[in-house]
């Protein structure tokens, strides 16, 4: 390269190797939390659509998916349902595994109205809701911001459990309509009973439960801080799920659940240790995560654009690219942005693109055949922070954006790698 900027032949003697632009260190892939940015899962086309299953429907304009753990959920409750058929409606044969399958998808399809009541409570509180997905325990529904109020929160988190309290009294009342021993008689019976299960069980006070919700939304109400609920709500929850791991297979050989201790078997008990393992296993991780969470929307404000944003030269489209690089290391900064003669930004150069040009190439590559043109939405305030920078970036999803001042002057660019990084170190500090 001379000094005007015009490439040589890479086999002339003395030529130094082009500066390059700092990368990214190899500290390997992490997952942003939820609602963190993902521009940089494909490229520039933005995130992967919101799935983790099979998308059944998009009731209120939320799309509703069945994770792959359902199907083996399914098959487990068809199969010890049909063994409780065989006991109590012999006659039936093989086409009890039938109804047990039927019973198995009108239970998720009662989990499904439960999830839908905090969607519909959601919405009415203007709280966008990015999806609801059914898996192994359960469903849920993902609320994308807090509530503003405690009271908001503990109508919408106690809005699931009463709709499925309202359908346990519904399928009793079926039930006094049918003839007992039959087979919409057990039906209604098993849905009856698992609906009050799956009420009680989320009205236990601690996070990540429903009742837990409520316990934060109370104890916001009392302290006038959110954190605090969500403190003592996690809290709660570990220790339920400590209970949950000791309790249940304890309740099981007292023959509290309703079979006697001299019926069990090994086989049994095992069963009861590893039910009460997952569920406990569950419990605990769900309010790690609603710690982690609050206290990262906690510091969002303190995440703004401007402190993000790595420094960026303009450059014109048929600047080399090793011209390119030299003038940013000169400047100090890690970005380049693609201007026009009047000095107009149209494009930011990918970084990605640029760690797949080896030096010897960079001579004769102009770093215009490596931008992405700048689309509605890429356009960043440098002043935008928490709440409101995480909403813009997740409207136009991308892999970098171009930051400016109020003036309308460049900044530099906002690589979506840097703002998830962010706010994986935001979570990990400690309170």
């Amino acid at each position: 390269m001379d000094e005007s900027g015009k490439p040589q032949d890479p086999q002339e003697s003395g030529q130094d190797r082009p500066p390059q632009l700092p990368e990214r260190t190899p500290d390997g892939p992490q997952a942003p939390p939820p609602g963190a940015p993902r521009g940089g899962d494909r490229g520039d086309t933005g995130p992967k659509a919101p799935g983790g299953g099979i998308l059944m429907g998009r009731p209120f304009g939320v799309p509703v998916y069945v994770a792959p753990s359902w199907f083996l959920v399914a098959a487990l409750i068809t199969w010890v349902f049909g063994g409780q058929l065989e006991r109590v409606l012999p006659e039936l044969g093989a086409a009890r595994y039938l109804v047990s399958l039927f019973f198995a998808v009108a239970f998720y399809a009662s989990v499904l109205v439960h999830e839908l009541a905090h969607t519909v409570a959601a919405l009415r509180f203007k709280l966008p809701v990015r999806r609801i997905q059914l898996q192994f325990f359960g469903g849920v529904s993902e609320i994308e911001k807090e509530s503003e109020t405690p009271g908001r929160e503990f109508v919408l988190a106690f809005v699931g459990p009463l709709l499925s309290l309202v359908l346990a009294g519904v399928f009793y009342a079926g039930m006094q309509v049918v003839e007992p021993g039959t087979v919409p008689g057990v039906l209604l019976a098993g849905l009856m009973v698992s609906n009050l299960i799956v009420a009680v069980f989320n009205l236990l006070p601690g996070l990540p439960l429903d009742g837990g919700r409520m316990l934060r939304a109370v104890v916001w109400k009392i302290t006038g801080k959110p954190m605090s609920g969500t403190v003592a709500a996690a809290w709660v929850g570990r220790a339920l799920a400590v209970t949950v791991l000791i309790g249940l297979p304890l309740l099981t050989r007292t023959g509290a659940l309703g079979r006697a201790p001299e019926e069990l078997s090994g086989a049994d008990s095992l069963t009861d240790a590893l039910l009460a393992a997952i569920l406990a296993a569950i419990i605990w991780t769900g309010a790690g995560n609603s710690l982690r969470m609050a206290r990262l929307r906690e510091r969002l404000p303190d995440l703004t654009a401007r402190t993000l944003t790595r420094r960026a030269i303009p450059v014109e489209a048929d600047t080399p690219l090793s011209e390119a690089l030299r003038r940013a290391n000169d400047a100090g900064a890690r970005a380049l942005v693609v201007v026009d003669r009047q000095g107009f930004p149209t494009a930011l150069v990918r970084e990605a693109a640029l760690v797949g040009i080896p030096e010897h190439r960079r001579p004769w590559v102009s770093v215009g055949s490596l931008a992405q043109d700048l689309k509605d939405g890429m356009r960043v305030a440098a002043e935008l922070s928490g709440e409101a920078l995480l909403d813009h970036l997740r409207a136009t999803p991308a892999t970098e954006y171009l930051v400016v001042e109020p003036t309308g002057a460049i900044y530099g660019v906002l690589s979506t790698a840097d703002v998830e990084r962010a706010f994986v170190a935001a979570m990990a500090r400690p309170s």
